[in-house]
């Protein structure tokens, strides 16, 4: 058996050098999560304000993490020939012109618009996660980097629950359009349409809000790392050639499997959070109480993201993959069969076993990636974000069906995830039986 692979690292976390940089670039793991989980609930949100499907208000979704998969190799080609500062500061940049577009979005009332801000957000997330998830890999041992880039994403969750307070405590309950009469029907579909005009101006502005102010906190960042002195690290090799990077990873199995099992680990995440409040509604729960089920599962990911780091010290990181794997298709499975309040239970339980998912995958496939192919190797993982872009539209189209077989469509919807689960558990089986 191979002690560096199945043996747990002893190394030390995070060097006194590096401890500046690891917390200014993790800080940046917060800034994008704020924006992936506000930014789910808007997909129930701009369904009831626009008046559309649950398959068509999903293209906000297809937006925001087809923003990844459009940038994700153009930001590792950027970083090779330039640096991870400058890649970090692009990034920055991107994501509050973004933001901002959110104002002229408001103001036309076209979901289109928001789409196009949404996609273009995305762009400069794209250039902070492909440089922020091997620098922060690259930050001291090679031994020790599954686990600090644990222990970072773990203020991901951070920044999500910021997002969804902000969601569930001023946006949400906010929205004229979701007002509900004592039996818990909404009534913004039956008003006069000049009514529903002066509504649908108000909820847009209450959307576009948040989306500005993050769009100052990044620019405030922008400036504070731009002032910041990074350190150079093994990881930014710009002079590696493109064609022998790409045969290499090609060859490189833990790694090609690395990224398809990232695709469906995307995909699961964002289906079973985008579709909480759609599922808490056939329930009969509005929208901002909905919400809070949300908060409680990102609480629940926060939380098992730092027990699973800490067991990473004396557990192999592809067993706990496999472990939590089984963990989610199980609560998934729950969430499809069981009709009612527990059912909506089994479904937040999920988030606990996602926690270590995206960062140990991550991990595992950049295991064996040299230094000069990281940046590329990288760049491929964070586009397999595109799972997020592929799915969840068509599970808004099983969930638009209704009912399948008299079973509520929206349960019938998650047997999508339950299938991502199971792929992702597969993955970790096939490296602890690679790493013997």
């Amino acid at each position: 058996m191979k002690q560096t692979t199945q043996t747990p690292p002893k190394g030390k976390l995070v060097e006194k050098r590096y401890l500046l940089p690891f917390i200014l670039i993790t800080s940046l793991f917060a800034l994008w999560g704020f924006a992936n989980d506000i930014t789910n609930p808007m997909v129930a949100a701009f369904q009831t304000v626009m008046e559309i499907s649950a398959s068509k208000a999903s293209m906000v979704q297809f937006a925001f993490y087809g923003g990844y998969a459009t940038m994700a190799i153009p930001a590792a080609l950027f970083i090779r020939r330039y640096s991870y500062k400058s890649g970090i500061l692009l990034g920055l940049a991107l994501y509050a012109v973004g933001a901002f577009l959110f104002i002229p979005a408001a103001a036309f009332q076209n979901f289109w618009y928001f789409c196009i801000s949404l996609y273009i957000l995305t762009f400069g997330l794209a250039f902070l996660e492909t440089t922020a998830n091997p620098f922060i890999l690259s930050l001291g041992s090679k031994e020790t980097s599954t686990r600090r880039l644990n222990l970072a994403q773990a203020f991901n969750p951070m920044g999500s629950l910021c997002g969804m307070a902000v969601a569930s405590l001023i946006v949400l309950p906010s929205l004229l359009s979701d007002r509900r009469d004592a039996a818990g029907n909404t009534f913004f579909a039956t008003l006069p349409e000049a009514q529903k005009a002066g509504i649908r101006l108000h909820d847009l502005a209450v959307i576009r809000d948040p989306y500005v102010a993050i769009g100052l906190v990044v620019l405030c960042m922008f400036i504070i790392i731009a002032l910041t002195r990074m350190p150079g690290t093994a990881g930014q090799a710009r002079a590696a050639n493109t064609r022998q990077t790409l045969s290499r990873l090609w060859n490189n199995a833990p790694y090609r499997e690395g990224v398809v099992a990232q695709v469906f680990y995307v995909a699961a995440q964002i289906m079973t959070w985008t579709f909480i409040i759609q599922y808490a509604d056939n329930l009969g729960i509005d929208k901002a109480t909905a919400q809070n089920y949300n908060i409680v599962a990102m609480a629940l990911f926060l939380s098992s993201r730092f027990i699973s780091t800490f067991l990473m010290k004396y557990v192999n990181s592809r067993l706990l993959l496999a472990l939590f794997g089984c963990g989610a298709a199980l609560c998934t499975a729950g969430a499809i069969l069981i009709v009612g309040r527990a059912g909506l239970i089994s479904l937040v339980g999920i988030s606990f076993f996602m926690s270590l998912m995206f960062p140990t995958i991550y991990g595992i496939a950049l295991e064996n990636v040299s230094a000069e192919d990281s940046t590329l190797g990288a760049a491929f993982l964070v586009m397999a974000i595109v799972g997020g872009a592929l799915m969840p539209p068509l599970q808004g189209a099983v969930i638009d069906l209704g009912t399948v077989f008299g079973h509520p469509a929206v349960n019938v919807s998650y047997a999508l995830p339950l299938l991502c689960f199971l792929i992702i558990t597969a993955y970790g089986l096939r490296q602890m039986k690679r790493a013997r």
